[in-house]
């Protein structure tokens, strides 16, 4: 892959895997200990081969040294060859540069695989603002030097957002549902805050699943063995199967995970007396609980938003975590507490026709989000 050096004293290195730096070394750079950037998660993606060359998320992970040979930034990078598991839907952009005869992929991508959680993208030593800039404009160099069709960006941090900015990339934001904790007690609280309709049918859920006379178990750290993940993987494959999805995750993905960061993961699983039901994969960040991945064995009204949304506000409150990020999409979350926040992604398009047409597209799309935040919140389920 063709680099052109940085006009400034920065330097730059690509990894073709994350195992290529001291885990200690990238970590310094992620300083909040946001999970999904650190090194555990991200070598595990690799390790259990559910990145690589093979699924089309081929490894340059991008790191930025100063005159000094001091590692400065880094960002993890893939080229993509295709657009599954981002969460950043761009096939209708792709389908339009092949319609005239250009090639969209591969394409470069700095993002964490099959995750869509905001936080972190461009990972540096105390806010380095211009360490950041410098990656950005190797990212630039990058897909010029290689004749790509554009770098993207995917879920990092409003402070990001506002240095792509300044190098001309173009920002577009989505709309996700995170639960906030209040100061809570118990759940109870939270219910109190809660509209009495939306009070009451959160109650009416919960009562149903008890008629079921279901057990919830959370797990973290030592407590998770290689049994719970086996139950775990079993929910997670079967409600694959019923969407007609991809399993992106394999079965060593979790081992892998539950090695490298045990203590930041929590298991949910319910059974019925010791038959396996449902499960919940959430990841614990400094101030989040993130929940990732969910499955069932069994089709039980409820169950999914018991499992993943009330289990994790529980243990959230017991914990004092401060919110909840319950993944992707939803509108269903927002009468269950979970309330619109917006996410960017950022993108350099190469073909200024299509920049401009993307440009305008984004800027309606942003209109529309907007729009609907403002509805959300008018039908808040709170008083």
């Amino acid at each position: 892959m063709d680099n052109t050096p940085d006009p400034s004293f920065f330097s730059l290195k690509t990894l073709t895997s994350i195992s290529e730096m001291a885990s200690e070394d990238w970590d310094k750079l992620n300083p909040t200990g946001h999970p999904f950037v650190t090194h555990g998660f991200l070598s595990a993606l690799e390790e259990s081969k559910c990145v690589g060359i093979e699924t089309g998320w081929d490894i340059a992970h991008l790191c930025v040294y100063d005159e000094k040979k001091t590692l400065r930034a880094a960002t993890p990078h893939y080229l993509k060859y295709h657009s599954y598991g981002e969460y950043i839907f761009d096939h209708s952009w792709a389908n339009a540069y092949e319609r005239v005869g250009q090639k969209y992929y591969p394409k470069s991508l700095s993002a964490v695989p099959f995750t869509p959680v905001p936080g972190p993208r461009l990972l540096s030593l105390e806010n380095d603002k211009e360490a950041k800039r410098a990656l950005l404009s190797y990212i630039q160099s990058i897909i010029e030097n290689n004749e790509l069709s554009s770098a993207h960006i995917n879920f990092l941090n409003l402070s990001e957002v506002t240095i792509a900015q300044e190098k001309s990339w173009l920002i577009r934001e989505g709309l996700q549902f995170h639960w906030h904790n209040e100061g809570y007690t118990k759940f109870d609280d939270f219910l109190d805050k809660l509209t009495s309709r939306k009070r009451k049918n959160i109650r009416k859920e919960r009562e149903s699943i008890q008629k079921y006379n279901l057990r919830f178990v959370k797990l973290i750290g030592e407590d998770i063995k290689a049994k719970h993940w086996d139950t775990f993987y079993q929910c997670y494959l079967a409600t694959i199967e019923k969407k007609w999805g991809g399993a992106y995750l394999t079965r060593s993905f979790f081992s892998c995970l539950s090695n490298k960061l045990k203590n930041k993961i929590l298991l949910v699983l319910c059974y019925d007396d010791d038959t396996p039901v449902a499960g919940a994969l959430n990841l614990i960040g400094p101030d989040a609980l993130y929940g990732r991945n969910w499955g069932s064995l069994r089709d039980i009204p409820f169950l999914h938003f018991e499992t993943c949304y009330y289990q994790a506000i529980e243990f959230a409150i017991q914990n004092g975590v401060e919110r909840v990020e319950a993944g992707a999409q939803g509108l269903h979350k927002v009468s269950r507490g979970y309330l619109p926040n917006k996410t960017y992604s950022a993108h350099k398009i190469m073909n200024p026709q299509f920049e401009e047409a993307i440009k305008r597209f984004l800027s309606h799309e942003a209109s529309q989000n907007s729009e609907e935040a403002l509805l959300i919140n008018k039908v808040s389920p709170y008083k």
